[in-house]
């Protein structure tokens, strides 16, 4: 799911919600992308799983405090409840889900 500024506080509003903050131009990034995929569908129905480009919403990323990218965070009824920065693997963002959960 691709997130904007328009539609970020309420996708985050409900249930857990990982979020990963990227820009087209970060290589980490683009490797970080199809293990997003993979939890997407995994998750799919019990989880949300969006993609937010900082470049296209800064003032999020500024809320949330993301200076370096990939950053990855799980929010919780709208509240950031873990964050990882830099490439993970698909266990470590696991682990951040099942700790929440």
């Amino acid at each position: 799911m691709e997130l904007t500024e328009t539609n970020f506080n309420e996708t985050i509003a409900s249930g857990l919600t990982l979020v990963d903050m990227y820009a087209n131009w970060c290589m980490p990034c683009r490797m970080l992308a199809p293990t997003i995929a993979t939890l997407a569908t995994e998750y799919e129905g019990k989880v949300k799983v969006g993609k937010l480009n900082i470049d296209e919403a800064p003032s999020i990323a500024s809320k949330y405090g993301v200076m370096s990218i990939p950053t990855v965070i799980l929010f919780k009824d709208g509240k950031p409840v873990a964050q990882k920065v830099g490439m993970g693997n698909k266990s470590s963002y696991d682990q951040m889900i099942q700790t929440a959960q």
